[in-house]
C-alpha cells in the first residue's frame, strides 16, 4: 500500500477552483430560478383551479419519483432529439432548476396550508387591503415556519451539482475525477474534494444561520 502523498495534487489547484466556482454558480443559478418557480407553483396550487391542479401535481410527482440524473439525461440527451438542445452548463441549470423547484412547492404549500384561516380572517377585519393581508399575515409567518426546510433543501441542491458531472459540466467532482486520471492519488483526490463539500456545506449554514436571525428578528403575525 503506497504512503499518502498531497504533493502532486497542488499542480491541479486551479481545476480544483474552477470546480468549485462551477459548483457554486450552479448552485446559485438553479437555486434562485428554483425558488421563484416553486413559490409560482405553490401560489397557483392555492388558486383550486381543477386543471393547474393535475399539471403541477404531475409535475412533482414524476420529478419526486424518478432519479435526478434521469432528469438531467432526459434533457441534455433527450430534448435535442425534439429539437431543444443546450451546452453542458446550461442543461444542467434547468434540470436542477426543476428538481429543485419541485420540493420548494411543496414546502412553499405546506407552509401557507399551516397558517390558520381566524388568522386571516382577523386581518381582513383590520381593513388593510389583500396584498398587505397576504404579505404580513400570511406570507412572512409562513416563511419563518419553512426557513429551515428550505435551508437544508438548497444544501441538498449544492450537494446534487456533482449529477452535472455526469453530462461533462466541469463542476467540482467532474474535476476531481479528471485530476485522479492524470495522478492516480485516488484516495488523496477524494479526500480534498470531500473536505471541500464539508466546507462549503458548513459555510451555507453559517450563512443561513446568520440570515435567518437578521431576516426574522422582527415580529410577524402569528
Amino acid at each position: 500500500m503506497s504512503s499518502l502523498n498531497f504533493r502532486p495534487l497542488w499542480r491541479y489547484e486551479d481545476f480544483f477552483i474552477e470546480g468549485i466556482i462551477t459548483t457554486l454558480k450552479l448552485a446559485f443559478l438553479s437555486g434562485a430560478s428554483g425558488l421563484l418557480l416553486g413559490l409560482a407553483l405553490a401560489l397557483l396550487l392555492g388558486r383550486k383551479n381543477r386543471a393547474i391542479t393535475i399539471l403541477i401535481r404531475s409535475y412533482i410527482e414524476i420529478i419526486r419519483n424518478t432519479p435526478p440524473v434521469l432528469q438531467i439525461f432526459i434533457i441534455f440527451f433527450v430534448m435535442p432529439q425534439l429539437g431543444f438542445r443546450l451546452p453542458p452548463f446550461e442543461a444542467s441549470v434547468v434540470a436542477l432548476t426543476l428538481y429543485f423547484a419541485a420540493f420548494v412547492c411543496e414546502i412553499v404549500r405546506s407552509g401557507l396550508s399551516s397558517i390558520p384561516k381566524s388568522q386571516i380572517e382577523a386581518g381582513h377585519c383590520l381593513g388593510i387591503t389583500r396584498v398587505q393581508v397576504f404579505l404580513h399575515v400570511v406570507l412572512l409567518p409562513a416563511l419563518r415556519n419553512i426557513y429551515p426546510s428550505l435551508t437544508s433543501q438548497f444544501i441538498l441542491l449544492l450537494l446534487g451539482t456533482s449529477i452535472a458531472s455526469f453530462i461533462s459540466t466541469e463542476e467540482l467532482f467532474y474535476q476531481a475525477a479528471y485530476v485522479d486520471s492524470r495522478t492516480f492519488r485516488s484516495f488523496e483526490v477524494y479526500a480534498v474534494v470531500s473536505a471541500i463539500y464539508v466546507a462549503m456545506v458548513m459555510a451555507f449554514r453559517l450563512l443561513f444561520f446568520a440570515i435567518g436571525k437578521l431576516a426574522f428578528r422582527w415580529p410577524v403575525a402569528r
